[in-house]
């Protein structure tokens, strides 16, 4: 196992591949993805690129691999950054360089089925970033929030500490990207309600690994990009979310008690546990029992780090996950938890 390092970081000016390596959807939706691009442009200053598939849905896995390769190989793109995420990424993995791809770093930046992409370049010996897609993260309506910006600012052009902080306020009800009214005003967000620590007399430093749940599951099932060398995860910190899917806190239990009796789950010294996505279109929960999901979620949690890992630092409702404002982890990166000051600090 390679440990990773940090890949060289871009400058206003740079180039940054922008890829669909899960979906093509700003084929569908493209008033998010020119508003996201826009902001790459204007507000961090540097210059998109887009690849054949960016806006191809239903490209083939081969097709997608091909545009992955040829961004980390051109020696003028600084930095990818996804789109969005997507449904079938695990089927890219097998068919990606690694040789052409530990040649050639450069900082990647995803969430939700990039996760895939993230445990790949993990083993690749990259450090990534989680966290800020084109679409969702960047082509918010009206205007970036100011945590997600800031957070993606630092990742993208600094090296060095960032400290975490819980969101004052944040949101998980999507609105329609098909509607125009959808991006004539920003989205109504609710108060923030802190972060909840468990077995917080400990601080972990330790490299992150983790990502969407979903995803991992699906990875742990397919065996691609899970160690067999265990212990190249101890002392790590853990973090994970749930996506718009919306497991139910059974599922989560058994994702995790699988983690837990392959040995994964105790592997690591702290678990980063995302605020969860309550609400979707197929299932526009009330706030009642959006409240009600949160609590089954984090109670299935906390169920399986009781049975496999009672000693681990835990922190609950970290704003990195599907909901706004979204916080940028490194993926293979230092993260810092300070239980008895409270504090999450990264390593960009």
């Amino acid at each position: 196992m390679i440990r990773p390092s940090y890949p060289p970081k871009p400058s206003p000016g740079d180039r940054i591949a922008v890829l669909s390596p899960g979906a093509g959807l700003p084929g569908l939706f493209p008033v998010p993805q020119e508003l996201g691009l826009e902001r790459l442009r204007k507000e961090f200053g540097l210059e998109p690129v887009e690849y054949p598939t960016t806006r191809k849905m239903g490209a083939t896995p081969q097709e997608r691999a091909d545009d992955i390769h040829a961004a980390f190989a051109d020696p003028d793109v600084k930095a990818v950054i996804a789109s969005i995420g997507g449904d079938d990424q695990i089927t890219v993995l097998p068919l990606l360089d690694r040789e052409l791809i530990r040649a050639n770093p450069k900082p990647f930046f995803g969430m939700s089925d990039n996760t895939n992409l993230l445990a790949f370049l993990y083993n690749t010996g990259i450090v990534g970033y989680h966290g800020a897609t084109v679409m969702v993260q960047l082509g918010r309506p009206v205007a970036m929030d100011p945590l997600t910006a800031e957070s993606l600012r630092a990742a993208l052009f600094t090296s060095g500490p960032y400290e975490l902080r819980p969101a004052e306020r944040w949101n998980d009800i999507d609105r329609d990207w098909a509607e125009p009214a959808t991006f004539q005003s920003e989205p109504e967000t609710r108060p923030g309600t802190g972060w909840i620590w468990r077995n917080a007399d400990q601080v972990v430093e330790g490299r992150g690994w983790g990502g969407c749940l979903e995803i991992l599951g699906g990875l742990l099932m397919a065996d691609r990009e899970i160690s067999h060398d265990l212990s190249v995860y101890d002392g790590g910190v853990l973090f994970l979310e749930t996506s718009e899917e919306m497991p139910s806190g059974t599922e989560v239990f058994r994702t995790l008690r699988n983690m837990g009796e392959r040995g994964l789950l105790q592997r690591f010294s702290a678990l980063l546990m995302a605020r969860a996505k309550t609400w979707s279109f197929e299932q526009p929960n009330s706030p009642a029992d959006a409240a009600r999901y949160a609590v089954e979620q984090r109670e299935a949690v906390l169920s399986a780090l009781e049975t496999y890992a009672p000693d681990t630092l835990a922190v609950f409702d970290v704003d990195f996950g599907h909901t706004d404002p979204q916080l940028v982890l490194p993926y293979g990166g230092t993260i810092r938890v300070d239980g008895p000051h409270q504090r999450i600090t990264v390593t960009y």
